[in-house]
């Protein structure tokens, strides 16, 4: 009997197994098509995803060889403008000194022409004092340079008067 139930067990195994195999006939190759195809599609996408990682780098390593240059770039243009700024500064800084100077010297001048306005008055009223003390007028004196005066101007008045009478 247990030969009779194995024998029976292995048939119906195999039957189903055929059954099986016969039914799956018709899908399995549609399936292993499409197995393959999402297989293909995976490592075509796989493959597009590491060429484009592969250009990003090269874009990347091309930007930073650049970056070394356009720093250097930024550095000679700063280092000619900090020496353009220096430039002018120590331009602008000799204008200065010499507007400076300039000033000052105008003021001196103004202030020497001033003591000298102010030393000539000084002289000026210094000599009238002098003079002031030096003569001494008293009324008789001074009688006298008036006749002296009026004679003086009698004569001219005289003379104009005579010179156009004899002409």
């Amino acid at each position: 009997m247990e030969s009779a139930f194995w024998l029976s067990f292995i048939l119906n195994f195999a039957i189903i197994a055929g059954a099986v195999v016969w039914l799956s006939k018709k899908n399995l190759p549609g399936v292993f098509r499409d197995r393959t195809r999402a297989i293909q599609h995976g490592m075509e996408e796989a493959r597009r995803a590491s060429e484009e990682a592969n250009q990003r780098l090269s874009e990347v390593e091309a930007r930073l060889g650049r970056l070394d240059s356009e720093i250097a770039a930024m550095r000679e243009t700063a280092d000619r403008e900090i020496a353009a700024e220096e430039a002018r500064l120590h331009e602008a800084s000799e204008a200065e000194a010499r507007r400076i100077v300039q000033t000052a010297e105008q003021e001196i001048a103004a202030a020497a022409k001033s003591a000298r306005r102010e030393l000539t008055a000084y002289a000026a009223d210094l000599a009238v004092s002098l003079a002031k003390k030096q003569i001494h007028v008293d009324t008789g004196t001074d009688q006298a340079l008036v006749r002296n005066f009026v004679q003086q101007l009698g004569e001219k008045n005289g003379s104009k008067s005579g010179t156009g009478s004899a002409a």
